[in-house]
Formats: structure tokens, C-alpha cells, sequence
């Protein structure tokens, strides 16, 4: 598989703090690659580092295989989480300006930028003041100005922040398309959903460090494994009675008339089949079904069970499942 970025022990201090301690990390090309963690864990330093604006004190990064350099930047499109566009300027003018200073020439730049207006249906506000948009609006302006050279890697900073539900899931699509015509996402955000949604990988930082990287689908899978959903009509104490000590039942809750709702985990061992067999004695199955964890449970059992480790307070910044 080849790599667009390849990070490697890269440490970066400030003053009485060190921001990154010696992560590593590689990511896919043509892929979208979820950066996730507390606030202040260190993701936006990491973005820093990758977008050439500070440089690591220890360690490495490659782009396309090569070290990375101040040229590479112009293969990067990076909206930041802290926006900025000049208020008294006209839309217009403001993107064509942003759009100049990536490299397009002028009528390219008018032609690909209406395109752009018109699929976000801003069109109307292009002789405007950027002051008269609302934060959405002046969100898609950035967007539009992030992508329109169409870089090879693409980065957003909690680039749903702000938008309303129909807004974000027009974003969410434009982000599958760029992917789908082979740009590169990196996206931070406490959005979980859309983490299970978009990402094809992740890596999660926590106290500067990456306590887990991967697959989203086979983290997914790797951390659920053992676990079930059992919905049954019967007696919840035959149940227990029945699957014995090498399935433990949790969460046993009652639902609408009689049917009855458990967790289930199952010790490696335990075939599927036996697990329903020996339930099938006892109660009558409505349904048995994998229980895959969430993004949002991986995200909270993880640093949770990182910061007990290392016997750090667990003060968790919850993320967001909207």
C-alpha cells in the first residue's frame, strides 16, 4: 500500500509542555484518515507539522516517499479549525484572491469557482461583503478555497463545526467525492459519527502520544470480538442459568411487552452456534446479532483504559455523536 505521509518518531515541545512524544503513523493514499483525540492531545500540532507551518524537533515526515519539504505544501489544501477571511472584502474577490495565490490563473479561477458556488448554492453572495455571511456560509467560502487547486492531500481541522445537519452531510458527500477522484483526507474532528461514516483509518492521540491506529472496520472488529446482542422472550434468570460461566450477560434490560434486551461477551472459545443453542433451551430468540463497538465507545474505553495505565486523571472531552 503506498503512502501519501509517513510519520515518524516525531517529538515536538513548546515551553513546559511537550505537544507530540515520538508518534509515528502512515497514511494510506487515496484514502480518508480520521485524527482523533481530546482537546489538546496534540492533533493540531501533528496537522501543523504535516502542513510545513513548525517543524518536529525529533523525527520525520515523508511525502510521497521523499522528505518533506516547504514545495510539498503546494500539493496540500489545509482549512483550519480557527477560520479566517478578510470581512470588509467581497466574496468573490476573496476567493479569487486565495485562489490566485495557489496557482490559478484567473479566468481558470472564476470558471472552477463558479462551478463551486453553484453546487453549494452560494452563488448569490459572490458580490457581497464576507462580514453579510452567516458562519456557514463563510465555512463553504473556505471549503470551496481549500480544495479548488484539488491537492493531493486534503486537510480539515473539525471542518463540520458550525453546520447544520443538511449542510454537513453536502460536505460530508463532497469529502467522498474528492476521495472517490483520489485526493487524500485528513480529517480532525470529535464528530464520531462522522468518523464510522467517512473513515477508512484512524489514529487516535492521547497526551501526546498515538495509543491506536488502524482499519476502522478491523478496530471495529478487533475490539468487539466475543460480544453479542440477544433479544428474547422468556425469564432473564433461566438465561443466565443456561449459558453458564463462559458467557456472561450484561445490560439485561425489558423492552416494549415481553421481549427482554442483553449483552452478551463469550469467552474466545465459545462457538456462535453453541451460544445459541444453549439460549434456544431456555427462552424463545427474537434475534442474535454482533455488537460492534461504536467509534465513540472505542474512542472513551480507549483513553480511558491509557490514562488508568499510566495513572492519569481520566477528564475526558467527550466527543460529539451529531
Amino acid at each position: 500500500m503506498e503512502h501519501i505521509i509517513r510519520v515518524e518518531n516525531v517529538t515536538k515541545r513548546f515551553t513546559n509542555h511537550t505537544a507530540l512524544d515520538d508518534v509515528s503513523l502512515s497514511i494510506p493514499t487515496g484514502k480518508i484518515y480520521g485524527l482523533l483525540g481530546p482537546n489538546g492531545a496534540g492533533k493540531t500540532t501533528l496537522i501543523r507539522i504535516i502542513n510545513h507551518i513548525t517543524a518536529p524537533d525529533q523525527g520525520k515526515v515523508y511525502f510521497q516517499g521523499h522528505p518533506l519539504t516547504e514545495n510539498d505544501v503546494a500539493h496540500i489544501g489545509y482549512l483550519p479549525e480557527e477560520r479566517g477571511l478578510y470581512k470588509k472584502m467581497r466574496v468573490g474577490e476573496q476567493a479569487l484572491f486565495f485562489a490566485k495565490l495557489k496557482g490559478l490563473k484567473n479566468a481558470q479561477a472564476t470558471a472552477e469557482l463558479r462551478k463551486w458556488f453553484d453546487k453549494f448554492q452560494i452563488s448569490d453572495w459572490w458580490n457581497k461583503k464576507v462580514e453579510e455571511l452567516s458562519k456557514g456560509m463563510a465555512q463553504k467560502v473556505q471549503f470551496i478555497v481549500t480544495v479548488l487547486h484539488r491537492p493531493k492531500l486534503l486537510i480539515f481541522d473539525e471542518p463540520f463545526s458550525g453546520f447544520d445537519p443538511i449542510n454537513a452531510e453536502l460536505l460530508k458527500r463532497e469529502i467522498l467525492e474528492l476521495r472517490d477522484q483520489g485526493a487524500t483526507v485528513i480529517f480532525s474532528t470529535h464528530n464520531m459519527d462522522s468518523v464510522e461514516r467517512l473513515c477508512d483509518e484512524i489514529t487516535l492521540i492521547n497526551r501526546s502520544h498515538n495509543i491506536l491506529s488502524g482499519n476502522v472496520t478491523e478496530i471495529r472488529e478487533r475490539i468487539g470480538r466475543g460480544r453479542y446482542r440477544l433479544s428474547f422472550e422468556g425469564d432473564a434468570s433461566r438465561l443466565l442459568d443456561a449459558l453458564g460461566n463462559r458467557v456472561k450477560a450484561s445490560h439485561i434490560e425489558h423492552g416494549e411487552g415481553p421481549m427482554v434486551k442483553a449483552e452478551l461477551t463469550v469467552d474466545g472459545d465459545v462457538d456462535r452456534r453453541e451460544i445459541i443453542s444453549l439460549a434456544n433451551e431456555a427462552v424463545d430468540i427474537i434475534s442474535f446479532d454482533r455488537a460492534l463497538p461504536s467509534m465513540n465507545d472505542i474512542f472513551l474505553s480507549t483513553v480511558t483504559e491509557y490514562n488508568k495505565a499510566h495513572n492519569i486523571s481520566n477528564e475526558l472531552n467527550t466527543p460529539s455523536q451529531s
